[in-house]
């Protein structure tokens, strides 16, 4: 294998260890496309280990966002498998450099901003830690149009992170972190220190609820473009539209339970959503 296949190689290894669902889903895609998802991947697992697990996640972070900016400008480690695939793929694809910027301002949110006031306020950060993704995508996926796909790629970006927010918010009070909307909490009367009993209530239930409704909302808009895709990336941005949209399934067949448990689809789920959306 050449420099470049290896350092794909190592991506993609990066991709199957962190996301089973990812994985699944890019799959479907041809070759070329399907490795290039992997090194987008990677540069942002890299960002999420940092601020999860940095010892000076600050630091880290900023010397991460100052390799990128030499990257930009041809100067990388030579011995990086991600900066050698991703520079494979910024040679073969029209790449939204404002994305991975603003990817690393969101995550930079994350060490100083710990709860969100408002669903705005939410999205606003959803935005940036995962829409941003969608946009870096774009261009891999749909080369010749995908200027046309940014509000729904913006959409789908929106409505995971919130189901990532819905399906770890045990993980995040951990962390010292709160990510459900204060004022859904109060509309609904949970206050932060029950929330932090890590008790399933009906009060509970009511305000996750909430903020599954705006995020199945968003799943469904963002497939309102699915036609527009390329025929060879359509299935794969559906097919991780639906498997992601099955974790809200799952946590409310596990009665709700966020607290204790991590909530999956489980590879016989995974199997029998792409064959019925094959079907």
């Amino acid at each position: 294998m050449t420099r470049v296949d290896v350092a794909y190689d190592d991506c993609y290894k990066v991709i199957n260890k962190h996301s089973k669902t990812f994985t699944k889903a890019f799959s479907l895609l041809p070759a070329l496309k399907r490795r290039a998802v992997w090194a987008v991947y990677a540069f942002c697992r890299e960002i999420d280990d940092i601020v999860d697990e940095g010892k000076f996640p600050e630091k880290e972070l900023q010397a991460f966002e100052q390799s990128f900016k030499r990257f930009l400008t041809g100067e990388f480690d030579l011995n990086d498998s991600k900066w050698i695939a991703l520079d494979d793929v910024f040679k073969r694809f029209s790449m939204d450099t404002d994305a991975f910027l603003d990817m690393i301002r969101g995550q930079r949110m994350d060490l100083t901003k710990h709860s969100y006031e408002t669903m705005e306020e939410l999205e606003h950060y959803s935005y940036h830690v995962a829409s941003t993704v969608g946009l870096m995508l774009l261009p891999i996926l749909a080369p010749q149009n995908h200027q046309e796909l940014r509000a729904g790629g913006i959409a789908l970006g929106l409505a995971m992170q919130l189901t990532n927010i819905l399906r770890d918010v045990g993980e995040d009070l951990e962390r010292n972190r709160i990510y459900l909307p204060a004022d859904i909490m109060k509309k609904h009367g949970l206050t932060k220190e029950e929330l932090m009993e890590g008790v399933v209530t009906p009060t509970f239930i009511k305000v996750w609820e909430d903020v599954a409704e705006r995020a199945e909302e968003l799943f469904t808009l963002s497939l309102k473009t699915i036609d527009l895709y390329p025929i060879d990336a359509r299935m794969p941005v559906k097919a991780s539209a639906y498997l992601y949209r099955a974790i809200l399934t799952s946590v409310r067949s596990n009665n709700y339970d966020v607290f204790t448990e991590r909530n999956y689809v489980s590879k016989e789920e995974k199997e029998v959503i792409l064959m019925e959306m094959q079907g």
